[in-house]
């Protein structure tokens, strides 16, 4: 099985639209929650969400390409082409049926399935947009991808609801492990605060009715109420090792594990007693060939609702036995809410620069200790331990689990 490296990132995020801006901001634990503005919410319980600001499709892709391509594929392009240039990948010297993609989204464009249904419901079936498919289907963003940047390779689009980012990653990564791909493309987009999407979440009782962005995603607390919901996309560029060190390229860490399970229990819930995340930790563990003890941080879920949290915890616990007191545990959540399909891949990126520069960010919010949820959940950032080996969990309606496990490079 060949290694896989990181080389290059790329993001849009509530944070942020690249990679030093967004980790600026979250070393300086802003929080990226606002007033919800892209519609009007008078008769909405949620008030609050995490928008991308001043993000423009022209500054990385062609105006006329960008027009047919709704909000989520342009996100996905744009952290796309940050990534390929954070590597100094040089498309025109490489072979582009070597070079994949793997970016998915859990929802696609709900935009346009609203402007196309009122539409159809006011001036009838004909006056529906010829183009309605191909923009709103989610896996549309991979599609861009390779069209903006002729990567000919295998192109796929991983759904998974909210472990849509991490699965599409850890797929890749598998790629490249079984030779199917020298360089692959990986990540995940999401673009869904729209009446529908807040809508149906709040349905749910998934969202929060907070209005005081300060206490409204708080991940761990006592107090917490449901997640906020977020946007954005992140996306990374994965190698081989032998690929990445034969051209030269600067590895910014390497990813060793990687693990994708089930709950098989419930249509929103995790399972009551955390085994299916657990599992899936354990899984990415003993594929690195490394025991638990030698995890230093867990970048959680940590959605801010009562269940994901709770279960989230026994679910480390379950892992991680005594050890699991000795972490840092966080949720990058509480800065930027819930990116959905594009949450895992953020919060791969955040582990990377962790590994990096052994700095574990807070979790922005979290003050009041919840019984049996007794770990240390990062309070105050961490500067004072090195960080060789970091999770990234993300957990997706269906019962779907996926851990990634990157590992500090040392040339």
């Amino acid at each position: 099985m060949k290694r896989v490296v990181i080389t290059g990132m790329g993001i849009i995020s509530p944070l942020g639209n690249d990679i030093d801006t967004f980790w600026n901001n979250i070393k300086a634990q802003k929080v990226a929650i606002k007033p919800l503005t892209y519609f009007d919410t008078t008769d909405y319980k949620v008030k609050l969400a995490a928008q991308v600001d001043d993000f423009d499709p022209s500054q990385y892709m062609d105006p006329k390409a960008a027009k047919r391509m709704e909000k989520f594929s342009q996100y996905a392009v744009a952290a796309a082409g940050q990534a390929i240039a954070d590597a100094k990948l040089d498309l025109e010297k490489e072979d582009a049926t070597r070079i994949g993609v793997s970016v998915g989204s859990g929802i696609g464009s709900l935009q346009a399935i609203e402007k196309d249904h009122e539409k159809l419901l006011e001036k009838g079936p004909r006056r529906v947009s010829t183009l309605l498919v191909p923009m709103m289907i989610s896996n549309m963003a991979a599609g861009n991808v390779a069209i903006t940047y002729g990567l000919k390779g295998k192109c796929t689009n991983i759904v998974t609801a909210c472990a849509t980012g991490t699965h599409s990653i850890g797929d890749a990564y598998r790629y490249i492990q079984c030779n199917e791909a020298d360089v692959m493309i990986a990540g995940g987009t999401e673009a869904a605060i729209t009446p529908l999407g807040i809508a149906g979440f709040s349905a749910l009782t998934a969202l929060t009715s907070a209005t005081d962005p300060a206490r409204a995603s708080i991940p761990f607390d006592k107090e917490r109420s449901g997640f906020v919901m977020g946007e954005g996309a992140g996306v990374v560029v994965l190698e081989s090792y032998e690929h990445a060190v034969a051209r030269g390229a600067n590895i910014l860490a390497e990813l060793v594990g990687y693990g994708a399970t089930c709950d098989a229990y419930h249509i929103t819930s995790p399972c009551e007693d955390g085994d299916g995340a657990a599992r899936a930790m354990l899984f990415a563990i003993n594929e690195a060939g490394i025991k638990p003890e030698d995890v230093d941080y867990v970048n959680a879920h940590g959605t801010s609702t009562h269940h994901n949290d709770l279960f989230e915890t026994r679910s480390i616990k379950k892992a991680f036995g005594q050890h699991a007191y000795k972490l840092n545990v966080n949720s990058t959540k509480s800065m930027i809410g819930h990116l959905l399909g594009a949450a895992g891949a953020v919060e791969f990126i955040t582990c990377i620069k962790s590994v990096m520069e052994n700095y574990i960010h807070a979790t922005v919010g979290y003050q009041i200790p919840d019984e049996e949820m007794d770990l240390n959940y990062t309070k105050e950032p961490e500067t004072g331990k090195e960080v060789n080996y970091a999770i990234s969990n993300s957990l997706g309606f269906g019962g779907h689990n996926g851990s990634l496990l990157v590992k500090k490079y040392i040339g």
